[in-house]
C-alpha cells in the first residue's frame, strides 16, 4: 500500500533554504486505480517563484496539487514544503498555505463579505480586511450581495481572495483565470505578479498557454503522470520551438508560404518570391508555447474556456 514516506537523510539542509517546496520521487496511485495519476516526479520549486503545472485534463496536475495540499496524504516518494518533510506537518501547516480550488466552494446563502469573515475565522493568523480585498478583484459593490446571485466569474474571483486573504506563504492556485473576461482575468494576474514581488510563493495548476507565458517563471509539461520538460517558458521556446517567415505574395493570385528562419539567407524560394516584387506582407512568427508542448508530449491543450 503506497503510504506517506520521510527519510532521515532527507531532512534539511542548507541546499534546501532557497526552496518552498522540493519532491523526490513522487508516486500517488487513487484507491482501485492499477495506473498511477503521478508517476515518479521529481521537482523543487524555488521561494518567490512562480511555478507552472501545464498539461491537458487528466494529466495529474491536480493529484499533485491535492498531494502537496495534503488533501491526499497517501502517497510514495518523499516531500519537502517550506523546509519540513511534508509528512510530519501538523494542522498548522495550513496556516501557512492557501489554496484556490479549480471549482469555486462557497458558502452561497452567505454573502461575499460574510463568506471572507468565515473562512477568516479559520485561522489563527490576522487575514487581511475584507473590503480591501473585494476591491482588489472588482467586487466591493457586491460586498453585500449574498453569493447564490454571482456568475460564475464573480465567484471565481471570490474564491481566488478567500485563498490570499491570511496572507500565507505558499498560493496553490488551480485554473485562477477559468470563467472570467479578459479585463478580470488580467487583474487576476496583476495580483498574482504583485504577490510574486512580495516574496510569496505560487504553484500555478492551468491548461491556459497565456497564463503559463505572463506569469510563469519556469513550468513544467505535464502528461499521463509524468514531467515531459521543465525549463523557463522563453527556454522551452528557444530550445524546441519553430521560428518562422510568413509572407503572403502575388497580383491576381494571393499566396501565403512560410518559411524556417534557419537558412533563410540561401533559400532560393524565398528569394524568388522577392525578387517578383508582388510581396504584400512579411511576418516573423515567433515560436508558441502551445506549439512547443504539441511537439514535445505529442499532445495538444484544449484551450476553450466560458467567459463569465
Amino acid at each position: 500500500m503506497a503510504v506517506e514516506q520521510s527519510v532521515i537523510s532527507h531532512r534539511s539542509s542548507p541546499s534546501d533554504v532557497g526552496h518552498a517546496i522540493r519532491v523526490e520521487n513522487l508516486t500517488f496511485r487513487y484507491p482501485g486505480q492499477i495506473k498511477p495519476a503521478v508517476q515518479g516526479v521529481s521537482f523543487s520549486v524555488a521561494r518567490g517563484e512562480i511555478f507552472g503545472l501545464l498539461g491537458p485534463s487528466g494529466a495529474g496536475k491536480s493529484t499533485l496539487q491535492k498531494v502537496l495540499t495534503r488533501q491526499q496524504r497517501r502517497f510514495e516518494g518523499f516531500v519537502q514544503v517550506l523546509g519540513k518533510p511534508l509528512a510530519d506537518r501538523a494542522q498548522d501547516y495550513f496556516e501557512t498555505i492557501g489554496v484556490g480550488f479549480e471549482l469555486p466552494n462557497h458558502y452561497v446563502k452567505f454573502t461575499a463579505i460574510e463568506n471572507l469573515r468565515f473562512f477568516a475565522s479559520l485561522y489563527r493568523r490576522r487575514s487581511r480586511d475584507p473590503l480591501e480585498l473585494l476591491a482588489l478583484v472588482g467586487l466591493r459593490d457586491v460586498a453585500h450581495k449574498k453569493v447564490e446571485t454571482f456568475s460564475k466569474g464573480m465567484r471565481m474571483r471570490l474564491n481566488f481572495v478567500r485563498a490570499i486573504q491570511h496572507d500565507p506563504e505558499i498560493l496553490f492556485l488551480d485554473e485562477p483565470t477559468a470563467g472570467l473576461d479578459p479585463v478580470n482575468a488580467s487583474t487576476i494576474k496583476r495580483v498574482i505578479a504583485d504577490l510574486r514581488r512580495a516574496g510569496k510563493t505560487v504553484v500555478l495548476t492551468t491548461h491556459n498557454m497565456n497564463d503559463v507565458d505572463q506569469l510563469c517563471d519556469r513550468v513544467s509539461f505535464m502528461v499521463a503522470g509524468r514531467f515531459a520538460a521543465l525549463d523557463a517558458p522563453e527556454t522551452l521556446k528557444a530550445k524546441y520551438g519553430r521560428r518562422t517567415i510568413r509572407i503572403t505574395h502575388g497580383d491576381d493570385r494571393i499566396e501565403t508560404d512560410e518559411f524556417p528562419l534557419d537558412g533563410l539567407a540561401d533559400n532560393s524560394q524565398f528569394h524568388s518570391i522577392l525578387k517578383a516584387g508582388a510581396v504584400r506582407t512579411l511576418h516573423s512568427q515567433e515560436a508558441s508555447l502551445d506549439q512547443v508542448f504539441s511537439d514535445i508530449t505529442g499532445t495538444s491543450l484544449d484551450l476553450a474556456e466560458e467567459a463569465a
